[in-house]
């Protein structure tokens, strides 16, 4: 699930979630990797020759201007400085409402990089205070051709990406089948087990479902998300009857076939889904805002606290898009390689001493100072992560 005010609240109440809510951008939009929270302007430069258009975004709590709005087609660097008193999410939608990109949580004072590869036609930015609404939106138009791709690595790396989500959603679906059908039976304990592993496919390749706007509310959303009149549908709706009010297991058995039918629309929708190499890289530094903003906080699985399992197939989609486009950064930035190299080893290192049998422990069995060491690790990974879009699409 997209980080949400919820994630903000979080930070509030606990000092840990401090640490854990600046590394969604904190060292990507100019934090430290600390996970000090102290805003600064970022210092990740993209390659030169990568951003074909760079564009200033002036965002306070209340407006969002960019200094351009007619732009030529190709890899734009969308730079935005939140001028505001409140953390701002960016955005960037096409004309029929999905999700080019979005940059997650840049606080006050920082400032944060989205990096997109545009072909022609009309968009808009949105910049969201505490992630509240439609937000604040400006069109922009973009004109003319893109510059054909000439890298054969860049073509192999989204064709195995493509290859890669499909098969991560065919096995969400089949697991879910599975769990929806010990939903159906009333078989709590089989259910509750089948619970956390139906959900791994889609963490791992959330932020292609999420492009398509409509389904993630659907299939994804927490009780703690709804708004007023909203249907709550989708795996949280069924955890929360599994772990709260098992006897009303069977009742809410329609669910499941709503779920499967929400994934079945996914998947039919996939060969639609525009992949590009920075698409895929602004992806992988969302799984990680996914974990700084809900994971590591303990909120996405509020009643079965099987959160370590979305953690780490967050971390594993990510790894997977750093993977694809290794060869492509390797000749462009080795020490980028080098670095996440590290710290993707250093969080799957820290994330394997909670493994229990096939999965992990409950997210209740962590202390206070293991959880900041979690968000610690995160920070470290995110702020090289955000990085990778610009080198990718140079």
């Amino acid at each position: 699930m997209s980080p949400t005010i919820r994630a903000l609240a979080t930070c509030g109440a606990l000092a840990l979630a401090v640490t854990a809510c600046s590394s969604a951008d904190d060292g990507a939009d100019g934090g430290s990797s600390s996970g000090s929270g102290s805003a600064a302007v970022a210092t990740q430069a993209a390659p030169t020759g990568a951003v074909t258009e760079t564009v200033d975004v002036a965002a306070t709590d209340t407006t969002c201007v960019a200094a351009k709005t007619a732009l030529p087609a190709g890899v734009v660097d969308f730079t935005l400085k939140n001028g505001g008193k409140e953390p701002t999410w960016l955005y960037l939608y096409r004309a029929d409402k999905t999700v080019v990109g979005e940059r997650a949580n840049i606080a006050p004072g920082a400032t944060g990089n989205l990096v997109v590869e545009l072909p022609a036609g009309n968009y808009q930015i949105a910049c969201k205070p505490n992630h509240e609404g439609d937000g604040i939106r400006q069109d922009i138009t973009v004109s003319g051709e893109l510059a054909a791709q000439t890298d054969p690595r860049v073509t192999r790396a989204v064709d195995e990406y493509r290859a890669y989500v499909a098969t991560q959603v065919d096995e969400s679906v089949a697991k879910t089948e599975d769990f929806v059908a010990a939903v159906k039976k009333g078989d709590v304990k089989k259910a509750k087990d089948l619970y956390a592993p139906s959900r791994v496919g889609w963490e791992r390749i959330e932020p292609v479902a999420e492009a398509f706007g409509d389904i993630d509310p659907k299939v994804d959303l927490r009780e703690a998300d709804l708004e007023e009149g909203q249907k709550w549908t989708g795996w949280h709706r069924l955890e929360k009857a599994l772990w709260k009010a098992p006897e009303t297991v069977k009742k809410e058995a329609g669910y499941g076939d709503v779920l499967l039918k929400d994934l079945d629309d996914l998947k039919k929708r996939l060969p639609t889904a525009e992949i590009t190499a920075s698409s895929m890289a602004n992806g992988a530094k969302e799984l990680l805002d996914e974990v700084a903003t809900g994971k590591v906080t303990g909120e996405e699985e509020a009643f079965s606290h099987t959160d370590l399992w979305d953690f780490k197939a967050n971390v594993d989609g990510a790894f997977k898009v750093y993977q694809l486009l290794t060869p492509i950064v390797m000749e462009k930035n080795p020490a980028l390689v080098t670095t996440l190299d590290t710290e993707f080893a250093d969080l799957n290192a820290l994330l394997a001493r909670y493994e229990k049998g096939d999965g992990f422990v409950s997210y209740t069995e962590l202390s206070k100072e293991q959880v900041k060491e979690l968000a610690d690790a995160v920070n470290a990974l995110a702020e090289p992560l955000s990085g990778l879009a610009a080198v990718a699409a140079g």
